[in-house]
């Protein structure tokens, strides 16, 4: 594995909300209890489906240790943002939930509900109240579909929740890869369901659109599930990342999505363009690496650097070696 040539002298920016500025302001009022910077950033952000998922999801990052949220509620119970970011905070809580209790007893079994189905149950009633009063917004489902995974084998409703997604956001980058972990031998499928998903996912999405990085994500995946089941000395692993299948996901990617990629970057480009750049150096794939090096910049993302030893010594290493 690959070590760091040169180390930071301070906290690597790994940034939640991938340099979207007005949404860190909006996240920092949220944590000392003002709810209103979050209600003018959702009200501005409009129907820009894609910056408002990933707005969302960061600003209930933020909210899910306070109650702030539940401010808002009270002061504007009318307010149909007010309950959509409640119904994401609710799903974040779970998740947390689901953590602190995995740190003392393990995570559960796929086929077992991650905690109680009352709980479970409660926050999915919040997320589909807050579909029924935004009707056209997305974001309620991309809730409902990440909750699902929570259940034992799957909410039996949850490929209902999917199509309700795709007839608002066809596209939903957020909302696919939510899909992805679903479909993971981590939680309620396996290795080939998720590829499956994920090259299908990319095949009929336009050019230009960063779900052709989804193929990355499922590789990540896969290489860290297997890790932490088989260790690293597993079978095959060795060619994990330099496998001719992979190869040729990245040369798709490349292709479909980066040869057309627009202007103006999508909410969550940072994180696909760190999926790709880490793909494309573990594959050996130098020269297109550098060419995604220089878009990415000094932007880092966790994942999936962590996948494979310390996230910030691995990103230093390769900027180093690529001349960023």
């Amino acid at each position: 594995m690959a070590r760091a040539s040169r180390r930071r002298t301070t906290a690597p920016p790994f940034d939640p909300t991938l340099g979207d500025a007005d949404l860190a302001t909006a996240r920092r009022d949220l944590v000392v209890g003002r709810w209103q910077g979050a209600r003018d950033l959702l009200r501005a952000t409009g129907r820009d489906w894609d910056r408002r998922t990933h707005r969302l999801r960061m600003l209930a990052d933020a909210a899910a240790s306070t109650r702030t949220v539940e401010s808002w509620q009270v002061a504007e119970p009318t307010n149909p943002d007010a309950l959509v970011l409640r119904a994401e905070t609710e799903v974040q809580r779970l998740f947390l939930a689901v953590a602190s209790a995995a740190q003392n007893s393990g995570t559960p079994p796929p086929g077992q509900d991650a905690l109680d189905r009352r709980e479970l149950d409660r926050s999915a009633r919040i997320c589909l109240q807050a579909a029924e009063r935004h009707p056209t917004d997305p974001v309620p489902w991309v809730s409902l579909m990440t909750l699902a995974r929570l259940y034992g084998g799957g909410h039996p409703h949850v490929w209902h929740w999917w199509r309700e997604l795709q007839s608002r956001d066809q596209f939903n980058r957020e909302g696919h890869h939510q899909v992805l972990r679903h479909l993971s031998a981590r939680w309620h499928g396996s290795y080939g369901e998720m590829y499956n998903f994920a090259r299908d996912s990319a095949a009929f999405a336009p050019q230009g659109s960063p779900l052709a990085a989804l193929t990355q994500a499922a590789r990540a995946e896969h290489f860290r599930h297997r890790v932490e089941t088989e260790g690293e000395a597993a079978v095959g692993l060795t060619y994990h990342w330099t496998h001719e299948v992979a190869v040729q996901a990245l040369h798709g990617t490349l292709r479909t999505w980066i040869a057309h990629r627009g202007p103006t970057e999508h909410a969550q480009d940072v994180a696909d363009l760190n999926l790709l750049l880490h793909g494309l150096v573990f594959a050996g794939m130098l020269q297109e690496a550098k060419e995604i090096s220089t878009v990415l910049g000094d932007r880092p993302t966790r994942v999936p650097w962590s996948y494979c030893g310390d996230p910030t010594a691995l990103f230093d290493h390769w900027r180093t070696q690529l001349g960023g």
